[in-house]
C-alpha cells in the first residue's frame, strides 16, 4: 500500500497544456515538439475523441517525438501520435502519484458517481468510439459497437462495487480488545494493455482500480492508442479529476522502455498487464525486485472439444463464435478444436458449411462484413507459418488456407482437418482465423491433449452427458470453461487464468480486490 509523502523535486520534464484549438512550432533553436491536440484522421471519425498527445495530470502533453498509426485494413495513416518515453512515464506516475493522496479519501459514493458519469458518456459517445476501434484495429463495426457497451459496463458495474468495499470485525479471546479488518487501496497502478480490445481492457482494469481508491497510469499498445485517449477525453468531461486518469502512448521502438520505466518506479504499487506470456514474464522480473503486486492476463491456447453425445448443430454455431470473433485474434479464441470419432465427419462437414456460407471478409466499415484484417503484418506470418506447417505434416486444408485478396493483412477463415500434436497449430497460439480439427476417441484423450499446453486462459465443450459435464469441467486446467456455450465473456463473472495464463482475476466481485490491501487493526484497553 502506498503512503503519501510530499515529493520535493522530479526529474520529469514540466507538463503543458495542448489546446486543440492551435498549434505551436518549435524555435529553429528549441528541441520541443510541436504541440498537437486532435487528428484529422479520416472521414466519419470524431475530431473531438481522435485525440494524439498523451494525457498526463489532466493536460494534453506532446513529446518530442511522435510515431504513426495505421489502418491495418488499408494501411493508410490515421494519424500521429505522441511518442513518449520514460521522462513522460515517470511523470506521468508522479501525477497519479500526487493525485492519489487525495483520490484515495474521496468517499465511495463520490468515486461511483463520477464512474457513472463516465459511463454515461461512453454510452453517449459509442458509436464515435466505435469507429475509432475499427479504424486503428481493423475489428469489424458491429463487433467494435459491441466492445463499446462491454467497456462501458465496466465503469458502471465497478461504479456500484465502490460502495461495496467492506471490512470485517473479528472476535478475539481477549476482552479488553477488538480487531479490525480494513481493505485500502493499493496505490498508483500502471496499466499496460493489448491492441485487440484497446477499450474494453482498459475499463475493466481502470474501473476497478478507480473504485478501490487507486490512480492509473495506461501505456495502451502502439497499434491502438487513441481508444486509451479517447477514454481520457471522456474521463476529463466525466469530471474524474486530474492526474488519476493518465495516458502515455508510445511506439514499439520505445514500448519496452517505458514497461520497465513503470515497474520499477518506486511510487508504483500495482502492474496490470494483458499480453503475450513471453511479456508477462519479463514484466514479472522487473516487478520482482520492489514486490509489486501484479495481476497478469497472459496468452491462452483455448481447446473446444466436441464430444460423441453432443448437438452438432450447437456445437457447430458455438465454434463460429468463439473462432472466429475478431478474426479469430482474442485470448480465449479457441485455439485446438478436439472431435471426438463418432461426430468428427458430421462436425467438419457442417463446420466448413458455416465458414463458407456466413463468414465475409473485407474492411469492417462495410456491413457485410465479419471478419476484418489481422492487425499487421507480422500476425499474418505468423497465421501463414502454422498453415503451412500443418500442411507439410499431413493436414487438409478443408477451406481457406491462404492470404486473401482483399488486402495486404487479410487472411481466408481456413478450417484443416487430420490435425496431428506435433503441428504448430497444436502447440502455439495462432491468433488468427485458423480452425485445426483434431479427432481423439475416448474423454481420457481429449482432457489429455487439453491439459498438454502451459497455459490455460479458457477451455469449452459440448456434450449431453450431465456426468461427463462435471467430469470435464472440474478437470479441465483452465480459468473459465464454456459448458455448451462458445462465448463467456461477462462483466458480471471472473475473468483470468491458471498455470502461465497468468495471476489474478479481473471483472466480477473479485476483480476489484487485486487493488486493495488488507490491514488488520488490533484495539486495546477497551
Amino acid at each position: 500500500m502506498a503512503t503519501c509523502l510530499r515529493l520535493r523535486s522530479c526529474p520529469a520534464p514540466h507538463l503543458r497544456r495542448a489546446p486543440p484549438s492551435r498549434v505551436c512550432r518549435p524555435r529553429a533553436d528549441c528541441p520541443v515538439a510541436p504541440i498537437r491536440g486532435y487528428a484529422r484522421g479520416p472521414a466519419g471519425l470524431s475530431s473531438a475523441l481522435l485525440r494524439t498527445d498523451g494525457f498526463v495530470g489532466g493536460l494534453w502533453v506532446s513529446a518530442a517525438a511522435t510515431f504513426p498509426v495505421h489502418d491495418p485494413a488499408s494501411g493508410a495513416e490515421l494519424g500521429l501520435v505522441a511518442d513518449c518515453g520514460v521522462s513522460e512515464a515517470r511523470a506521468a506516475v508522479r501525477a497519479a502519484y500526487e493525485a492519489f493522496c487525495s483520490w484515495r479519501g474521496v468517499s465511495a459514493k463520490e468515486r461511483s458517481s463520477l464512474l457513472r458519469k463516465w459511463y454515461d458518456l461512453m454510452i453517449q459517445n459509442k458509436d464515435d468510439l466505435a469507429k475509432i476501434i475499427t479504424a486503428e484495429s481493423g475489428k469489424p463495426l458491429k463487433e467494435a459497437q459491441g466492445e463499446i457497451l462491454y467497456s462501458a459496463n465496466f465503469l458502471e458495474w465497478f461504479s456500484e462495487e465502490a460502495r461495496r468495499v467492506y471490512g470485517d470485525i473479528i472476535s478475539t479471546p481477549a476482552k479488553e480488545r477488538r480487531a479490525l479488518v480494513l481493505k485500502q487501496p493499493l496505490g498508483v497502478a500502471a496499466v499496460i494493455t493489448p491492441w485487440n480490445f484497446p477499450s474494453a481492457m482498459i475499463t475493466r482494469k481502470v474501473g476497478a482500480a478507480l473504485a478501490a481508491g487507486c490512480t492509473v497510469v495506461v501505456k495502451p499498445a502502439e497499434d491502438t492508442p487513441f481508444s486509451a485517449l479517447a477514454l481520457a477525453e471522456l474521463a476529463s468531461q466525466a469530471g474524474i479529476p486530474p492526474g488519476v486518469y493518465n495516458v502515455i502512448p508510445c511506439s514499439q521502438k520505445k514500448a519496452k522502455e517505458v514497461g520497465e520505466a513503470l515497474c520499477t518506479d518506486p511510487l508504483v504499487s500495482k502492474i496490470s498487464f494483458t499480453g503475450s506470456t513471453a511479456t508477462g514474464k519479463v514484466l514479472l522480473h522487473h516487478a520482482a525486485n520492489s514486490v509489486k503486486r501484479v495481476s497478469m492476463e497472459l496468452g491462452g491456447h483455448a481447446p473446444f472439444i466436441v464430444f460423441d453425445s453432443a448437438n452438432v448443430d450447437q456445437a457447430v454455431a458455438g465454434a463460429m463464435a468463439s473462432k472466429f470473433r475478431n478474426s479469430g485474434q482474442t485470448c480465449v479464441c479457441s485455439n485446438r478444436f478436439l472431435v471426438q470419432s463418432g461426430i468428427h465427419d458430421s462436425f467438419v462437414k457442417k463446420f466448413a458449411e458455416a465458414i463458407k456460407t456466413n463468414l465475409h471478409v473485407g474492411n469492417g466499415f462495410e456491413e457485410r462484413t465479419t471478419q476484418g484484417p489481422l492487425i499487421n503484418a507480422k500476425a499474418v506470418e505468423k497465421v501463414e507459418k502454422h498453415v503451412s506447417d500443418a500442411i507439410s505434416k499431413g493436414a487438409t486444408v478443408v477451406t481457406g488456407g491462404k492470404r486473401h485478396p482483399v488486402g495486404e493483412n487479410f487472411f481466408e477463415p481456413t478450417l484443416l482437418s487430420n490435425v496431428t500434436r506435433d503441428m504448430l497449430c497444436s502447440q502455439e497460439e495462432t491468433f488468427g482465423p485458423v480452425a485445426p480439427v483434431i479427432k481423439f476417441n475416448t474423454e481420457e484423450e481429449a482432457v489429455a491433449i487439453a491439459n498438454a499446453a502451459d497455459v490455460g486462459l479458457a477451455g469449452y465443450f459440448y456434450s449431453q452427458d450431465p456426468a461427463q459435464i462435471w467430469r470435464v469441467a472440474e478437470r479441465l486446467e483452465v480459468g473459465m470453461v464454456g459448458v455448451n456455450e462458445g462465448l463467456i465473456s461477462s462483466v458480471e463473472c471472473p475473468f483470468g487464468g491458471v498455470k502461465q495464463s497468468g495471476l489474478g482475476r479481473e471483472g466480477s466481485k473479485y476483480g476489484i480486490d487485486e487493488y486493495l490491501e488488507l490491514k488488520y487493526v488490533c484495539f486495546g484497553g477497551l
